[in-house]
This record gives structure tokens, sequence and C-alpha cells, in this order.
């Protein structure tokens, strides 16, 4: 919904920082409404933040938003809200505003700022009742600790909450904000960052809440005495949060333990670029610590007295925190090496940073080779100099910066370290009153106590979900409640969420008490930690508000085999939660758009869906990234500035089959111009062969394949060659095949110059790449292939040798082993119509995740990529839409339909049933309606086929001549406005 009145409220905020770190802040204005204002007035809030914002009207939540966005290009809400206005009486909007002050995967550092405006339309007459101006009040979430962890490098911030602090009722008209402070305005509508406001794009997610199925387990457990958190990309990064880039470092971080008795003291490093430690007088290089990253531990024997623990880092970091756990078997502490400098000014945590002594940020297009090579020579050289730092004087005289961190950078606020650094863990049957969790019920679970321990218990949501937690409780002041969530676990094993800290640290005030959480999490389980309780604290409802993008699910498709049906379903959860205000990758670590990722989930919910305008919400997005990089980004909007070369291509294949597939030539010619203009870009990168050869992130599949990140890529040549021809289709759809000329003329010179440098004779396949220097690779994929044949690169033998290797795989040759490549390979296989082959590999690939309790796609197989000291280590994420392979496949071929015109005017049903019985189903049409097909199959060949189509889509029906066909025709309503 468009603004059609002028705003005339302005933007506000409230303190005296422009970008605070990680601030929550409340807004009210409360405005008397007419008394003659008509019961059918149209009354919309309009209204957009940065970063988010959740709005209320008189104690409801109304929405919460915005999309993602450019900080250039802001987007902005219509929230209709007539039905909560109180005719002459006081109304009051309530807002929560979620300033990150940290850039992100899916947010570019802005400053804070609230926008919003209430228009109502009543006939003719059109009135404005609020406005954001100077009467706003705000006050900051006294309740929200903005000093906890990054939740991962590609979101914002974990969660702690003191309820105690909290004020429930801080929405209503019936709270007195006379305390609070009047909002400052801070500029009009057009103002920088947000040069430009545009409409919300797609439809307000769903909010469905989701119940535990039950407690599947009970334990005591005491943590380690110390954990904290440090946040070591802020303190080693310059220049500040505007971007999200990856950083080199040569740093340390240093503590002094304090024990009053001598007692053997146990030190955990969850730390990414991890070199020397020093606890006390012993050195230990990375080799010489106990068990493997992320636990690496340390253990010593240590006097009473203080003792030094001090560590370097390198990264390469993107914004993970740091993680340190001690513990012993007396009472130990830890306080800065500078305590006696600690000023009473910003509070200081127990650490201090030493260095950087040299930093910098890696940008994946840029020759930083240079760099890399004086990262590697400072490496030595500070380690060689801070190996000899023994004492706290040391530390002062070493010539290194060395300063302590602040409370907000680092603390012992953290509920993800005490997860997995536990002293004890003892397991408990779990009681029928604690069950009660997991049931509808107006009793009350009750969650026993422990002498000795904390009290941690299990909830299983019976799938993956992916939104918003709320629960509520009756507890007595001051209980710690850790909540964490997880998505796998196997009898006893526990998956942690190592890079994403996916908990909620909430301490409650006394009685009954509801929180919402406005922090989206992604998990299956819920870890649920009771601390410091003196009597049993009750829980009363726990939930999951799923949400994602409000797609109906229409999409069916079963057959004879049960468990290709699961797998079809598998596929279909998991795009469901990978659909956000974009595409995302999962739910979980990253909830981040990847471009490359999109082109397959936008297949996928072709035929499971049937959403459109998240399609081309995502694929208008990518063209924004420019001003990073004329290559286009590989996440966007994000501040971290990456190139996948491929990514691009296949999104510019994707623009082409969204075109297509809606039937829109408008989009074809709108998106034509940014899709020239960077792949000129990438034609200024061929080489005197027409080779693209290009430093960059030249990757297509996490396998071993032979892809470095400079030099001529194979893959990423056919793929060029493919987005050319690509681009040639738009400017033909779009009905100006001229401008598709160059691109055409480019595309047949490196086809030749693919078969002509790239091919080996020897092996009768494509190498993987050429390296700098003229060294050909020795490493034959399947990957390769692959591409190859899709992009239509091989011809006459060659095609035919490349072909036979799709079910026979040669020799040596890198096999297919990831879900994402299986996609491609899919698509290979059908071009020959060999479908059994395909129904065999996703039986065997995805039947091993079903066998191990997969409700979603995992992001890799696990069978073949699992971790061989951990047999329990299968995948990172365990809800991966790149993996969703069989929802459009089982759709597409084994029902058999797909479009033979622009916008399915025309439709093919050409079903294949290999080893199949029966098979039916359901696939949604781009406009309106659907296809329903039902087939049965004897002595190996479709014998039956029932087809319902609307009257006006024309049939192409492929089966065999035998196979007796009826086809049901539906009337359709015509387009509404």
């Amino acid at each position: 919904m468009a603004k059609s009145t002028p705003w005339k409220g302005n933007w506000i905020w409230g303190g005296s920082e422009q970008s605070p770190r990680n601030e929550w802040r409340w807004f009210r204005s409360s405005f008397v409404c007419p008394r003659d204002l008509e019961i059918s007035a149209k009354a919309v809030l309009w209204i957009t933040a940065d970063s988010r914002y959740e709005l209320y009207v008189n104690g409801t939540r109304v929405g919460r938003g915005p999309v993602r966005y450019y900080s250039t290009d802001i987007f902005y809400d219509g929230h209709e809200i007539g039905y909560l206005l109180r005719r002459g009486e006081v109304n009051t909007i309530a807002v929560q505003a979620m300033h990150f002050g940290v850039s992100n995967f899916a947010y570019l550092r802005g400053r804070g700022g609230l926008l919003a405006q209430l228009d109502a339309i009543s006939g003719d007459q059109e009135i404005t009742l609020a406005k954001t101006g100077a009467d706003w009040k705000t006050f900051v979430h006294a309740g929200q600790d903005p000093a906890i962890s990054r939740m991962s490098c590609q979101t914002a911030f974990a969660e702690r909450i003191d309820g105690r602090q909290l004020a429930e009722d801080w929405t209503s008209t019936d709270y007195s904000d006379a305390d609070w402070q009047q909002a400052t305005v801070i500029g009009p509508v057009g103002m920088e960052p947000w040069v430009r406001l545009h409409p919300r794009d797609i439809p307000y997610l769903t909010e469905e809440p989701v119940l535990p199925t039950r407690v599947i387990s009970l334990n005591r457990v005491v943590p380690y005495r110390l954990t904290a958190f440090i946040d070591a990309y802020h303190l080693m990064k310059t220049p500040g949060e505007e971007n999200a880039n990856q950083i080199r470092f040569c740093g340390a971080f240093a503590t002094v333990l304090r024990l009053r008795e001598e007692a053997e003291v146990k030190v955990v490093l969850h730390v990414g670029g991890l070199g020397i430690v020093r606890l006390g007088e012993r050195l230990y290089t990375e080799e010489q610590l106990e068990g493997e990253p992320p636990l690496a531990h340390i253990r010593a024997q240590l006097p009473a007295g203080d003792h030094l623990l001090l560590y370097t880092v390198y990264g390469p970091e993107h914004g993970h925190s740091n993680r340190v756990g001690v513990d012993a078997d007396q009472e130990i502490e830890w306080i800065s090496p500078l305590e006696a400098e600690v000023g009473y000014g910003e509070p200081m945590s127990p650490f201090v940073r030493i260095g950087p002594s040299f930093t910098y940020t890696c940008i994946d297009y840029v020759d930083q080779y240079e760099l890399f090579s004086s990262w590697e020579t400072e490496k030595i050289r500070f380690a060689d100099r801070i190996s000899s730092l023994s004492s706290i004087d040391d530390l002062r005289e070493s010539g290194y910066p060395l300063e302590s961190v602040p409370h907000g950078l680092a603390n012992g606020e953290d509920s993800f370290m005490p997860q997995f650094a536990k002293r004890e863990s003892e397991a408990y049957s779990v009681p029928a009153n604690l069950q009660r969790i997991a049931v509808a019920s107006t009793d009350p679970g009750v969650v026993p106590l422990f002498d000795d321990g904390d009290t941690e218990f299990m909830l299983d949501f019976g799938k993956e979900w992916s939104g918003f937690l709320e629960f509520e409780l009756e507890a007595e002041a001051g209980v710690t409640v850790d909540w964490y969530g997880i998505e796998y676990r196997k009898d006893t094993y526990v998956q942690h969420t190592f890079g994403l800290d996916n908990t909620l640290r909430y301490v409650t005030r006394e009685g009954i008490q509801r929180y919402a959480s406005p922090v989206r999490r992604g998990l299956r389980y819920l870890i649920v930690t009771v601390r410091g309780a003196n009597k049993p604290v009750l829980v009363r409802d726990v939930r999951l508000v799923q949400s994602n993008y409000p797609a109906p699910e229409i999409g069916v498709f079963q057959c004879s085999d049960d468990r290709l049906g699961r797998v079809w379903d598998l596929s279909k959860h998991t795009t469901k939660l990978c659909m956000e205000d974009t595409f995302v990758d999962c739910p979980a670590y990253e909830q981040t758009f990847w471009v490359g990722d999109s082109r397959n989930e936008a297949l996928v919910n072709y035929y499971t869906f049937g959403g459109t305008d998240i399609v081309e919400r995502c694929l208008r997005l990518v063209p924004g990234s420019e001003f990073q990089t004329p290559l286009y980004g590989d996440q966007v909007p994000s501040a971290w500035t990456s190139v996948i070369p491929n990514w691009t291509f296949f999104w510019i294949v994707a623009c082409r089959e969204y075109a297509e597939h809606t039937g829109n030539r408008s989009f074809a010619a709108e998106m034509l111009p940014p899709i020239l203009s960077t792949l000129r870009q990438y034609l200024t990168l061929l080489n005197s062969d027409d080779l693209l050869d290009m430093k960059g992130w030249n990757l297509l599949d996490w396998a071993p394949i032979d892809q470095p990140d400079d030099g001529i890529v194979t893959h990423q040549n056919v793929m060029l060659k493919k987005a050319l021809e690509e681009a040639v289709a738009i400017a033909e759809f779009a009905g100006t095949p001229e401008r598709g000329k160059e691109c055409a003329e480019f595309a047949v010179r490196m086809k030749s110059a693919i078969n002509r440098h790239l091919w080996s004779d020897e092996r009768k396949a494509y190498l993987d790449c050429i390296h700098p220097g003229g060294r050909r690779s020795s490493v034959f994929s399947m990957q390769t292939q692959v591409m190859a044949l899709l992009a239509d690169v091989a011809e006459g033998e060659r095609y035919a040798t490349l072909n036979a290797y799709l079910t026979a795989t040669p020799e040596g040759f890198v096999p297919i082993g990831s879900p994402f490549m299986s996609f491609f390979y899919y698509e290979t296989l059908m071009k020959n119509g060999n479908v059994q082959w395909m129904l065999d590999d996703i039986r065997d690939n995805y039947g091993f995740m079903l066998d191990n309790d997969a409700t979603t796609c995992w992001e890799m197989y696990g069978h073949t990529t699992m971790n061989r000291a951990n047999e329990n280590d299968l995948t990172r994420s365990h809800c991966h839409a790149w993996s969703a392979a069989p929802g459009y496949f089982l759709g597409a071929y084994v029902l058999g339909v797909r479009p033979a015109a622009p916008g399915w005017a025309k439709v093919v049903i050409e079903p294949s049933n290999g080893d199949l019985r029966w098979a039916k189903g359901t696939v949604p049409l781009p406009l309106s309606g659907c296809i329903d097909v039902a087939w049965e199959a004897e002595k190996g060949e479709i014998s039956s086929l029932v087809v319902t189509a609307p009257e006006h889509t024309e049939l192409d029906i492929r089966v065999p001549a035998a196979c007796t066909v009826n086809i049901r025709r539906v009337k359709q309503l015509p387009e509404s406005g």
C-alpha cells in the first residue's frame, strides 16, 4: 500500500547518540479521536524505523517491520487501525524501535530514527490524527541490556531482559509517561540517510503460534564458575560499524585470574583465529590445546594468587564473539590487569585488549595479496613478542596499545557459553507436572529445583520453526531463565549452534509475567535453564510465533513411495521457513538473502507456494548493491561487500525465469539495464583468450573442487556464457532484441574459448581451472561437468561423454556432494529424461536425512560430509532452502507439470513414473488457480491420467498412446483490481 497523502511527520529519536549500539527505545503519543469519525473511515498508520519497530495502538500490537532495505531507500508500512480507534476518547500510539548500531548481512548502519503518521479518510474528508514530532515522548527500554553479544556476524544481537525493569502496560492509554523525555526531531522526510521512502513491496508476514509437543529431558547442571563474551571484531576493527567486511588483525586479550587457594583451573576458549595461550607461567601453542575447536581448552594446577590469562587472536573475523570460560575446584574470580587504572566513567570488563598491531579489511574482489602477506609476517612477529609476556608488568611494558575493554563489549552476562561450558550435568526423568508445559492446559508446568545446581529441561516443537519466542512464567524476583534454541539432538548429544548465539536471558520479577521477544529465531528444540530459584518456577505458556511470507500452501505431492512424499514435505517446509521478507538461506544461523541460493529457492516456491512478489522483491534488490561493487553483491542488502560471480549469474537466470513464469514483459525491460551493466563489467575481466580470469570468491559448491580465488575457473566461465545467453533471452522477451546483440556475440566467443582451452583430451572432461601463471588443474569434478552440460557448452561426442558421466562418475572425479549442487545435477538429468536416477538419488541422499529425524532439508548431506571425529555432527544448518530441490523436481517432472508459454498460458503435462505406481498433486499457477494431476502406471508406463485445469489454460499432454486421459476444466473468476 503506497502513501497517497504528503508526509507531515518528521523523523525523531532520543538521547545523545546518532547510532547507539543495540538500543531499544520506546515512543508514545496520545491524541483524541474525533467523535464524529465514521466507523467505516479508513485510518492508516504509516510507519518505518531504523532499524526495526514494533507498533502498538491502545495496547494492541499491530505489526512489526520494516522489511530489509538499503539505508538510502527505506521501506515504510501502512497499517489499517480504524478498528482499534476509540471515537471521542484518548488514543495512544506506542512504538518499540530497535536500533542495531552495527552493520550486518541484512542491514547497513544508518542512524536511529522513527517516522510515523496516522491519516484518516472519512468520505471526502482527510485528516491527520497523529504524526511524529517534538510532542512525542521517548524512553530507553530500561529492561533491555544493550551490553550483550552479537547473535552472529550475519544478524544483530542476542537478548537479555530484566523483567524487574519492564513496564508491561507502557503501550496502554492509561500508562503515565510524565517522566519520559521529549523526542528530538532530527529532520524531515527526505533527510539522509533515508533519502527515498518506498511503500512495502510484499504482504505482512504471518504470525502463527506453535506450541511444544513434549519435554524430552531434564538435567541438573552446574556451569563453569566464570564465562564471558568479547566482541573482538569491534575492538580490533578500524574504522567503525559502517561495514560488515571481514577483517584480519594481530591482537590479544588478557585478564587476571585470582585464586585464594591452590586449585586446578580449566579454561575453555571458543575463539576464531586462536593463536597462543598463556595461563600463569605456562605458554600453550595451538597444538598443545586439549580438545578440538570450538571447544579447545587448557588446564593447570595453580597456586593461590594472581595469574595472567592471555591469548592471541588473528581472525579472519566477521563479527562472531570470542568466548572464554574458566572453571576451578576452588573459588576463582577474574580482574582487569589495569584494575587500578579503571576510573569512574564507563564501566569496564575484567579484560584488556593488546593491540591490534596490524589490521586490515578484506574485500573479496580487491587485490589484497600484499596485505595478506604482511599480515602473515606480523602474526609471527606478534606471537614472538607476546609469548614472552608472563606478567602484568610485562604487559605494561610491551609497547603495544593496552586498553581496558568496556563492559558493553565484554562481560559475564553471556547465556550462550554456559550452555556447553558445564562442570556437571546429571540426567533425571521428566515428571508429569513438568510435562504439562507441552499441553494446552490451565495447569502450569512446574520446574523442579536442585539444591546443588541449576535446572535444565528441553522442549521439542516437533519440527523446525522460525519466528518469535513468547512465554508466561510465575516466579519470585531475580530468577535467571536462559532460553536457547537448537536445531538437532540425538539421544544425549546436543549440536550446539557454534557461530550463533541463539539465546535469550530473562531475569524474573515477582509474580506472573509474560514476555514476547521481538528477535527472530530458528529452532526445533528449546533448552530452558532456571538459575538461582529458591522456589519452583511455574511455566504457564511457551510458544514460538511462526512468521514467514504469507504464501498459501497450494502445492501438493504424493506418490506410491511414501519416502519420496516425505522428502517433498521436507522441501516444502524448509522453503516456507526460508521465506521471510526475502528468501533467506536458513532461519537460524544467518537469515541472509544469498542471491545465488534464491534462484533455486524461487523455483521450489513456484511449485509449493506459488509466491511471486517475494521473488520480484528479491530480484529487484540485487542491483542496489552497485554502490558497493559493479559486479553486484552475493548477499543483499548487506554491509559485507562480497562477490561470488556465479551468484550474480544465477540472479540473471532467475530474472529470465521470473519474467517468463509471470509473463511480465515490463519487468524484463526494467531489469535489462542493470543486467547489461554488470555483464559489461564482467566482460572487462576477460583475458586475451576470451576467458574470465579474475580474483574473487570463485565459489560454486562446498566440495574439494579446484576453485581458487584467482585464475580461470571453468564452472564460472560456463556460467558467464549462460548468463550472456539469458540476457539475450530477456532482451527478446522485453521486445528489444537488438540490446542483446553484444551479449550474443560474447557468448559465442566464450563457448569457443572454453572448448579450446579448458577441455582435456586425456581425461575426456573439462578441467576445474587454470591457475595464475598457466598451471592447468589436475582436479576434475562432476560439478564442472554438470555446469558445462547445463550451460550447453559441450556438443557432439563431448556432450555424449559427459552425459554418460551423470550415472557413472569416472574414477578420481570429485562427486556431487551437496544438496545445492544436486539441484543443477537434477537439471542435467532431467534434460535427458533420466527420472529414475534422480528418484534413486533423492531416496539415498534425502532419505538419510529422514532416517536422522529431519523435518527440514539440511545444508549438507551428512553421510558425505559428517565430522569423522563426531558421527552425530552431520551438517551445520539443519534447515537450508538451497537444499530443497525435490520440492521443484517432483512436481515439474514426476507430476510432469511445466510451463510452455509465458505466464503459463500453455502448460505441458508430461509425467514421468520411473518405478512409481502412482502420483498425484497440485501445482500453483502464477496469477491464479492451479493444476491438479493424478496418474497411475501399469507395466512401467503411465496408464491413466486425470488433469484438472483452468478453462483458458492451454494443455499440451504428453503420455503413451494407450494412456486413458481425463481432462476436467474449471471456470476462472474475472481478475479483481
